[in-house]
């Protein structure tokens, strides 16, 4: 299947959530094939087609515990087009990897920073205590929670991404203690946090 892109308003191109579906279990099913588990969460816009938001997504961003990890996704997508070898970046802090699945870019990385916090969608703990698990084909996909999506899209100050997450948390419940954790672990103002939760004051929290 090659990736249908879509324009969104803004005119740049997007992924729909069936092209993330579909790269997903093909990387899934190459990692069986060679009977490797590695340990990933799926961040990004990707992950937030596969909660159901519609917003741009322009490629899969899948988050390695370990380098080992990457190196393992990498050999399992060796017979596609390689875009970017896996390498250390030392300006982000990650070790990264990129190729191209049938048309959908799926990218792969650590990140290597220090944190206390459980808030941040890419590192420390928050990725791997904060997902639910998404069906793609025959696999379960562990998927990052909104709240920590929304926060990132909240610092980058990305209204077309944003919006959509608050407009899909307003409709489908939230996690008001993590997503406030998310927020102050982004460093974002009092006034933007206060402003985030005004505009999901009608909604129905949940604590998890």
């Amino acid at each position: 299947m090659i990736g249908t892109l879509i324009v969104m308003g803004t005119g740049e191109a997007s992924l729909r959530r069936e092209d993330v579906t579909s790269a997903l279990e093909t990387t899934l099913t190459a990692l069986q094939a060679m009977g490797a588990d590695p340990m990933y969460r799926v961040g990004g816009t990707s992950a937030a087609l596969l909660h159901g938001v519609h917003l741009p997504a322009g490629d899969v961003d899948l988050l390695a515990a370990r380098r080992q990890d990457v190196d393992t996704v990498a050999a399992a997508l060796s017979s596609f087009p390689c875009l970017y070898a896996a390498s250390w970046l030392p300006e982000s802090s990650q070790y990264f990897a990129r190729y191209d699945v049938n048309g959908v870019v799926v990218e792969v990385s650590t990140v290597e920073q220090d944190t206390d916090s459980d808030g941040l969608e890419c590192a420390g703990r928050g990725p791997w205590q904060h997902y639910i698990l998404i069906t793609c084909g025959a696999h379960r996909v562990p998927v990052v929670r909104l709240e920590l999506r929304l926060a990132t899209e909240l610092l980058r100050d990305r209204p077309d991404r944003y919006e959509p997450l608050l407009d899909h948390m307003a409709a489908q419940g939230f996690d008001a203690d993590l997503l406030g954790r998310a927020m102050t672990a982004r460093g974002l103002p009092l006034e933007r946090q206060r402003w985030v939760h005004d505009r999901l004051a009608h909604s129905w929290p949940r604590s998890q």
